[in-house]
């Protein structure tokens, strides 16, 4: 998934979220798919960051 459509992917999260819990009487079910929708950009953004651990072993190696 390209990284354009994760950062989409937040905002509409977050959007939907705030969103849903402007008002007084709150729908839940908007607000947990809201909050579903931006967990899964998060989601996707991290899986393409490499662990501190992965970057170490990497930099040990071109030495």
């Amino acid at each position: 998934m390209p990284k354009i459509v994760s950062y989409l992917l937040i905002l509409i999260g977050g959007a939907i979220a705030i969103y849903a819990q402007a008002y007084e009487d709150q729908n839940q079910y908007i607000l947990i798919s809201g909050i579903v929708v931006l967990m899964v950009g998060v989601y996707t953004i991290s899986r393409n960051i490499p662990s501190k651990n992965e970057r170490d072993e990497r930099e040990n190696n071109r030495e």
